[in-house]
């Protein structure tokens, strides 16, 4: 879907994304039907093919779970303090204690 979505952006036939990406035809339509999965250098060079980059950037993780929860908790209340209509109170899941 990404690689279908981005060829049809990028205003390109499958057979051109086969060609600037040294890839075989029947390559790209395996992947973007679906019936493919690229790895992560053959995604990259479909992307660039398409004047795209691929980019990897860490994930936040929370550290403290707890911390992370009372803040969270703290941050919708304030929210219910906010001036507005009640819709009645909000409801969000609580995080598991470590």
């Amino acid at each position: 879907m990404l690689i279908r979505e981005g060829r049809h952006r990028a205003g390109i036939t499958q057979a051109e994304l086969a060609r600037r990406a040294q890839l075989p035809r029947s390559a790209i339509n395996a992947y973007e039907r679906g019936t493919r999965d690229p790895g992560s250098r053959t995604l990259d060079r479909i992307l660039r093919a398409m004047g795209c980059q691929l980019t990897l950037a860490p994930t936040v993780r929370v550290l403290d779970d707890e911390r992370a929860s009372r803040i969270l908790g703290d941050v919708l209340e304030l929210a219910e303090a906010l001036p507005r209509r009640r819709r009645g109170q909000l409801r969000y899941p609580r995080l598991p204690a470590a």
